[in-house]
């Protein structure tokens, strides 16, 4: 048997994702879940939750939404309309070792059917059978693959003890808003382009000097993704975005600065100058 497992739906095509399903079961094929993410890993993009939320709620089909990286903006509240629908999902996931500064790991799951979660988990012989257990109580151990687990829930206690919620919001925003400065730079120099959105704390960005042009642009930004990182006072990522290298500035750690995106700003720049005026010298 064959199963749709995953979905991956953009604005405007919870149309496709129903017919999608349809056609998989007009085929034999059993509708498991559809997977929606909230801040996808290379771009932090952002589906139509809401959408693929009636679609499920229509064909009965599981929603879970991956949350996990973007998943703490849910805490301020003019980031909420990013997060439409999600309550409607059977489960989310959030990470909070992701952006709410927990060593790794951590992943706190929120499912309103934790009886089905159970149910698939769970395998209970004679030696671990105990009153608590007999009594319909919960353990985690029916909830997943492992059996023994580390008090992971410690960590986040002890973090929103320390920050309460006010002070972890005050740092995810100031995230988003260094995220927003950064964005703006980029989009207001002529050698430099932003390749998707900024919904969140990503910067998804490219150079473009002049005279650059082609299949040459992925690789003059790969040496220049090598210039800035060998300098050791910053750290960029890359991903591909529509078939070409794109460089990523992700803010998430606790003591990001102005100063920190300011001086990655400044690198990239004089590294960019510096690689094409070598570039045409040579």
């Amino acid at each position: 048997m064959r199963y749709l497992v995953t979905a991956r739906v953009r604005e405007g095509q919870s149309d496709a994702l129903r017919q999608a399903i349809d056609d998989d079961r007009a085929a034999g094929a059993v509708a498991v879940a559809v997977v929606a993410t909230i801040g996808t890993t290379s771009t932090t993009s952002v589906d139509p939750i809401d959408d693929i939320a009636s679609c499920c709620a229509d064909r009965g089909v599981w929603l879970h939404v991956d949350a996990a990286y973007a998943g703490a903006a849910a805490m301020l509240p003019e980031y909420r309309s990013l997060f439409a629908g999600w309550e409607r999902a059977d489960s989310i996931v959030v990470n909070p070792h992701k952006w709410m500064f927990m060593p790794v790991d951590l992943s706190a799951f929120f499912c309103r059917r934790m009886d089905m979660v159970r149910r698939a988990f769970a395998l209970v012989p004679d030696y671990l059978l105990t009153p608590e257990a007999e009594r319909g109580e919960g353990n985690l151990m029916d909830t997943g693959i492992q059996l023994g687990r580390r008090f992971r829930a410690l960590k986040l206690w002890m973090g929103l003890r320390h920050f309460g919620a006010s002070g972890m919001r005050a740092v995810i925003a100031r995230h988003l808003e260094l995220a927003r400065l950064f964005a703006g730079w980029i989009d207001a120099h002529p050698h430099f382009v932003r390749v998707a959105p900024v919904p969140f704390s990503v910067v998804c960005f490219r150079a473009i000097p002049p005279g650059v042009a082609g299949d040459a642009l992925d690789a003059f930004n790969e040496r220049l993704l090598e210039a800035v990182n060998g300098s050791g006072e910053v750290f960029l990522s890359h991903t591909r975005v529509n078939g070409v290298l794109v460089l990523r500035l992700a803010i998430g750690h606790l003591r990001t600065s102005h100063v920190h995106v300011e001086r990655a700003w400044a690198l990239l720049q004089g590294h960019t100058v510096a690689l094409n005026t070598t570039r045409i010298s040579t």
